[in-house]
């Protein structure tokens, strides 16, 4: 009985598998038939099942992917047993995200749901790809291979609306009757649906389209407001809002020549005022401080005029036109900017350009304003000399003269060069032409005489009669003219000629003296003297003894020799002593006795010589004893005093004649009885 009952057991607890699992999946049992085993003998029974893995696995997602926003991806296996043999392996792409093997023992033999979550954030590279939850089930059999089931699942991720933006034409700002037209874009995944609606007062809001674009024609004041776009998709929406402001519809008012004018002093300007959208307008025109206009209005139609002429600094306002249409008003301004830039400037120089001397060079800019913009630059080439800004008050308003001043030296290779005053107005704020203005002047510096010389020709010492020629040379820049003069006495000039040799012919002792040469050009003068000697043989001597030619023992005497020649010729005074002479010792051709004695009376002579030839003269000096004497005094010495006071001047005479006749060629008694002694 016991053994029997093991067997029925055994029996049953087989059938209670085999239920358990009928539903799950097919069980085969071997043999198949009913078999009758004797108690104690032995029975093999043989169970194989199949389909113990019985669905593809399933892909659960928290919700929809959104880029940016976390999401939990679950790979869930249902009824599959033994799932202690299971793996689940999830993936993205063909990257493995996740894998687990589930590898707890149960003792419970029943069919379990198994699963695997991993939590990511989409990205955009994520578009496209997908998800693949493979699950595998390993059975320990020999030769079986593990079952795989598998499931795909494309990723649809999703962008939520964002970068909305709304575009307007012509304008947020509009006039009744106006058009508008708004345009909406938002980016998103999908591609969001486009909502337009209107803020109301109470805060709803009033659908107006369901597309993009959002036109508005003859628009009203009360459609002013916010205007909203929504774009909108499965993940999300994005909001942009605009306000339109629509105005009462107005007449316009334009004044040109533009909003700024600049205008030169002197000039004429004429401000024209514009209505447009107004059939009777009405015009009125003042400054901003209400100031007199000092110009002429002239209003008809749709157009008023201000003329300004010419312009003076009283000018120089904000202006403003104000239109009456009906009982509204609208005004329209411009300022009138002055300045005045009229003429190139003036380069002036102290005097003329001479090498090594200092010059100063002016840039004047004439009737300048507003000069405290004015810079003015002095080139010379393409350097720069020296330049000047004029940052000064200008809260007097006149018309200024500025200049710019530099002093420099300058050289014989600054000829040629171009000296360049550069006047500049930079006011960018100003429209006008030119604002840079500039003189130019050619360098030419001159070189005052120097390095005159004299070349004279056979010399300057010559006999009287002969011929010399003096020729004069001056280095300079210009050319030096070249002008003879003699000195005179009282230290005048005497033009003698302008050429550059000066000939004398047939000279005269007169001619004698010194001669100048002037290299002249317009920055100076060089001088240079030569002194010129005509000789001629000497003449006109004098020979004199003073106080007499008689005196007394213990007198003095002074026995003087003098020539008229021009230069003076070499005098000698000599004493007729014997046969011979003695030769004195003269100053400047004068021979003084102290205390005369009787050997000091007797003949003597004066010779005057030069190159040329000499000239004789002699005269007797007799000394007289003292009274007390007188006893002494003989008649002989009395006839022979006559008698040598007679014999000398006619020895004299003769030689003189004789000399004469000489220096003539001839001889005539005639004209020697005529000459006096």
């Amino acid at each position: 009985m016991p053994r029997k009952m093991v067997v029925i057991f055994g029996a049953s607890n087989i059938l209670w598998m085999v239920f358990a699992v009928s539903q799950a999946f097919k069980i085969d049992i071997f043999p198949e038939s009913k078999i009758i085993a004797q108690i104690g003998d032995s029975i093999s029974l043989t169970c194989s099942t199949t389909g113990s893995f019985p669905k593809d696995p399933e892909i659960h997602l928290s919700g929809p992917l959104e880029v940016g926003k976390p999401v939990t991806v679950t790979c869930l296996v249902p009824d599959v047993y033994p799932y202690e043999r299971l793996e689940i392996e999830l993936l993205k792409g063909n990257r493995s995200v996740k894998t687990q093997d589930f590898l707890e023992v149960s003792e419970m033999k029943s069919q379990e749901t198994k699963s695997v979550e991993v939590t990511f954030t989409p990205i955009d590279e994520d578009i496209g790809k997908a998800l693949v939850c493979q699950a595998t089930l390993h059975i320990n059999e020999i030769d079986s291979q593990p079952q795989v089931r598998k499931t795909t699942k494309k990723l649809q991720v999703y962008i939520s609306p964002k970068d909305t933006v709304i575009s307007v034409n012509p304008s947020t700002s509009l006039q009744e009757g106006d058009s508008v037209t708004m345009t909406c874009t938002s980016e998103g995944l999908p591609a969001p649906q486009i909502f337009w609606s209107k803020k109301l007062d109470n805060g709803n809001l009033q659908l107006l389209s369901e597309n993009a674009t959002l036109t508005l024609i003859a628009m009203r004041m009360e459609d002013s407001g916010i205007y909203m776009c929504e774009g909108v998709n499965l993940v999300g929406k994005d909001r942009k809002e605009v306000k339109l402001i629509v105005q009462e519809k107005m007449f316009t008012v334009e004044i040109s020549p533009g909003s700024q004018i600049a205008a030169q002093i002197g000039d004429s300007v004429v401000l024209t005022c514009d209505v447009m959208g107004c059939e009777s307008p009405s015009f009125s025109w003042r400054t901003q401080i209400d100031s007199p206009l000092n110009g002429k209005v002239r209003s008809e139609g749709s157009k008023s005029t201000l003329t300004l002429s010419p312009v003076r600094f009283e000018n120089e306002h904000f202006y403003l036109c104000t239109v009456t249409c009906g009982h509204k008003k609208l005004e329209k301004g411009t300022h009138v900017e002055l300045y005045s830039f009229l003429r190139d400037p003036e380069i002036e120089m102290s005097g003329l350009l001479v090498s090594g001397n200092p010059v100063t060079v002016s840039c004047k800019v004439p009737d300048v304003y507003p000069f405290d913009r004015l810079e003015i630059e002095l080139l010379k080439g393409e350097s720069i000399m020296k330049n000047k800004i004029f940052w000064e008050d200008v809260s007097k308003k006149s018309l200024e003269t500025k200049s710019l001043e530099l002093t420099f030296i300058p050289t014989t290779e600054d000829t040629g060069k171009v000296l360049v005053c550069l006047a500049k107005l930079p006011i960018d704020e100003m429209e006008f032409e030119p604002k840079q203005r500039q003189s130019t002047q050619i360098l030419y510096v001159n070189v005052a005489p120097r390095d005159t010389t004299i070349l004279i020709s056979p010399s300057s010492i010559l006999e009287e009669g002969r011929s010399v020629n003096m020729t004069c040379s001056s280095d300079g820049l210009p050319a030096p003219k070249i002008l003879w003069s003699r000195l005179l006495s009282n230290g005048d000039l005497q033009p003698l000629s302008e050429n550059t040799t000066l000939t004398l012919t047939s000279t005269k002792m007169e001619d004698s003296g010194i001669y100048v040469c002037e290299g002249i050009n317009q920055v100076g003068i060089s001088r240079k003297e030569v002194k010129l000697i005509i000789q001629v043989a000497p003449k006109d001597i004098r020979l004199t003894a003073f106080p007499s030619e008689s005196v007394k023992e213990g007198d003095t005497v002074i026995i003087s020799c003098t020539c008229g020649n021009v230069p003076q010729t070499l005098i000698i005074l000599k004493k007729k002593a014997g046969s011979g002479y003695i030769v004195l010792k003269s100053t400047d051709g004068a021979y003084t006795i102290h205390r005369a004695q009787l050997e000091d009376a007797g003949v003597y002579e004066c010779e005057s010589k030069n190159e040329v030839g000499l000239q004789l003269r002699s005269i007797t000096l007799d000394v007289k004893g003292r009274e007390s004497n007188k006893h002494y005094f003989s008649p002989e010495l009395l006839v022979l005093y006559c008698a040598s006071s007679l014999i000398i001047p006619a020895i004299g005479m003769i030689i003189y004649f004789a000399r004469k006749a000489n220096m003539k060629g001839s001889y005539s008694l005639v004209e020697a009885q005529k000459s006096k002694v």
